[in-house]
C-alpha cells in the first residue's frame, strides 16, 4: 500500500479539480493520493459547454482574468492554448440609449469626469453632484460597509445606480446596497481609509496599479478555443491519468471524524451507500452544502457558512442571422436595474471570441450570430419562478428592445444556475475568517471555492491552492511530531 496520505475532495467544479491537481503534486508538504467525489453527472461545475445551433459554446463561465496567474499557469501546464478576446469594447444601456463604457473606472467608480460626461451615462444634475465628494467631510470607516452606502454617500445615487450596480450585477449578480466594500472592492476599501475623497481613493488605486505593473500589456481577459470548460475536462483527464479516482453521481451524505482520519459516507441516490476512509477531507462545495456536511463535525463553522447567501441566475444563449446583427459592435453591454429590464448583461459571443464566429460560419455559410443574455439577481425570484420558455421569451424580448434584433431568434437555449453565485454581503470577510478559525479545532479538513475570496476562475484555483497547502502542511507537522 502507498504510504502517501489519502485525501478525499468533495466537489468536482474547478476548485475541486484544481485542489486534486495540487494535492497530487505536493505544495509545501507531501504529495497525496486523491479521490474526488462529485454529486452531479459530470465534473466542471460552472465550466460547461453546450451545443447551440450545432456550435459548442460556454454556458457558464466564459473568460478568465489575465491579471491573476493561477488559471494561466494551470492552462500552460495542461498545454491549453489561451486566446484573448477579439474585442473588449463594451457599453452600458443608460437613459434610453446604448452608451460607451467610460474608461478609468474602478468597479464603476469614476476617476475621469470628462470621459464620464462624454459617455452620456449620467444626467447633468448627476454629474454636477459628483464634485461635492471633495467638499464632504471624510467618511470614516469603522468597519465594513456596503458598496452602495459608500458610493452613494460620496458620489450620489446615480453613480451607484447607473455605473456601480451594473458592474456588480455582472460579476456577482448582487446588489450594491448589500455587497461588502471590504470584500467586493477591497482596494477601494483600503484606499478609502487613507483618502478623504472617493474620487481620489479610486484614482490612487488605479495609479498604484500602474506603478506596480507598469503600462497594461496584453489582454485583460482570455479564453480557450472551444470554451473555457476545456480547462475542466482536460484537467479531469490529466488527473485520471495520474491515478486520481473521480466518481460522479456520488452524493456525500455525512462526514465522520475519527482519531486517525475521516469517514466520508457516500450515496448514489438509489439507496446504496459506501464509505471512503481518508486522512483528510477538502470541501470544494457551495457554502450551504459544506454547512450541511459540517453540522455534526463543527457546528460553529457550519453556522457561519450558512449565512452566505447565493443568487439564482440563468444564461439565455440566442442565435440570429449574421445579416441581422451586422450593426452590433464590441463585446456586449450591461443594463442597470434602474432601466427596468430583466436582462442585466449581454455578451456578443460571436464578436468576442473568434473561434465561435469561425465555427458558426462552418455550420452555416450565411453565418449565425450568437450572444449570451444573463438574467437573475440576488433576492429576485424570477429565475426560480419562471419556466425555461418564459426565460427565453423575456431575454429575447429584452434583447430585441435593446439592440433592434428580431424578437424571434433562429436558435435558443437556456441554462439555469440555481444558487450559483455567492453573495459577499457586508461582513463577509469576518464571516470567512471566523469560519477558518473554528476549523482550527478540526484538523485534516479544508475549504475552498467561490464562497470565500473570489468568484472568478483564477480566484477559485488560488483558493484551492491555499487550502491544499494548509492541509499538506498539517501532514508535515504530524510527521515531524511523530519523529521528534
Amino acid at each position: 500500500m502507498s504510504d502517501l496520505p489519502h485525501v478525499v475532495v468533495v466537489g468536482g467544479g474547478i476548485s475541486g479539480l484544481a485542489a486534486a491537481w495540487f494535492l497530487t503534486r505536493g505544495i509545501k508538504g507531501p504529495r497525496a493520493t486523491v479521490t474526488l467525489l462529485e454529486a452531479g453527472p459530470e465534473v466542471g461545475g460552472k465550466l460547461r459547454v453546450e451545443q447551440v445551433g450545432g456550435i459548442g459554446v460556454d454556458t457558464g463561465a466564459e473568460a478568465m482574468l489575465a491579471t491573476r496567474p493561477e488559471a494561466l499557469n494551470l492552462c500552460r501546464e495542461l498545454g491549453l492554448d489561451l486566446q484573448p478576446a477579439a474585442t473588449t469594447t463594451a457599453a452600458i444601456y443608460s437613459r434610453g440609449q446604448m452608451r460607451p463604457m467610460p474608461g478609468a473606472t474602478l468597479t464603476g467608480v469614476p476617476t475621469d469626469l470628462r470621459r464620464l460626461a462624454a459617455s452620456g451615462i449620467l444626467s447633468l444634475p448627476a454629474l454636477l453632484r459628483i464634485p461635492l465628494d471633495h467638499l464632504l467631510p471624510r467618511t470614516v470607516l469603522h468597519g465594513d460597509v456596503s458598496v452602495g452606502d459608500y458610493v452613494t454617500t460620496r458620489l450620489g445615487a446615480d453613480v451607484t445606480a447607473r455605473l456601480v450596480e451594473p458592474m456588480l450585477g455582472g460579476v456577482y449578480a448582487g446588489r450594491a446596497e448589500d455587497l461588502s466594500l471590504q470584500t467586493a472592492v477591497p482596494a477601494l476599501y483600503r484606499a478609502a481609509g487613507r483618502r478623504r475623497s472617493a474620487l481620489e481613493a479610486a484614482r490612487s488605486v488605479l495609479e498604484d496599479g500602474r506603478k506596480t505593473t507598469g503600462p497594461r500589456r496584453g489582454p485583460l481577459f482570455v479564453g480557450i478555443e472551444g470554451g473555457v470548460s476545456r480547462l475542466a475536462t482536460e484537467l479531469a483527464t490529466a488527473l485520471q491519468q495520474d491515478g486520481v479516482t473521480i466518481r460522479t453521481g456520488a452524493v456525500v451524505q455525512r462526514l465522520r471524524h475519527r482519531a486517525d482520519g475521516w469517514d466520508v459516507v457516500v450515496g448514489n441516490g438509489r439507496g446504496r451507500y459506501g464509505t471512503h476512509r481518508a486522512d483528510a477531507v477538502l470541501l470544494a462545495t457551495p457554502a450551504h452544502v459544506s454547512a450541511d456536511l459540517l453540522i455534526d463535525v463543527n457546528r460553529s463553522a457550519a453556522d457561519e457558512l450558512r449565512q452566505i447567501e447565493y443568487a439564482d441566475v440563468a444564461v439565455a444563449t440566442l442565435g440570429y442571422r449574421a445579416a441581422d446583427a451586422c450593426g452590433l459592435t464590441g463585446s456586449g453591454f450591461l443594463v442597470p436595474p434602474v432601466e427596468g429590464y430583466a436582462v442585466k448583461g449581454v455578451t456578443y459571443s460571436s464578436n468576442k471570441w473568434s473561434w465561435i464566429a469561425e465555427h458558426a460560419r462552418s455550420e452555416d455559410p450565411d453565418g449565425l450570430f450568437l450572444l449570451r443574455a444573463s438574467v437573475g439577481r440576488a433576492g429576485d425570484p424570477l429565475v426560480a419562478d419562471a419556466t425555461d420558455a418564459e426565460l427565453i421569451r423575456l431575454a429575447a424580448d429584452d434583447v430585441a428592445s435593446l439592440t433592434g434584433l428580431p424578437r424571434r431568434p433562429e436558435v435558443e437555449h437556456v441554462t439555469r444556475w440555481e444558487q450559483s453565485l455567492p453573495q459577499y454581503n457586508v461582513g463577509h470577510r469576518t464571516r470567512v475568517s471566523e469560519t477558518r478559525e473554528w476549523l482550527l479545532n478540526t484538523p485534516g479538513l479544508g475549504l475552498c471555492g467561490a464562497a470565500f475570496e473570489g468568484v472568478g476562475i483564477p480566484a477559485c484555483i488560488g483558493s484551492a491552492q491555499a487550502a491544499v497547502s494548509s492541509v499538506l502542511q498539517q501532514f508535515t507537522q504530524r510527521r515531524e511530531w511523530a519523529h521528534g
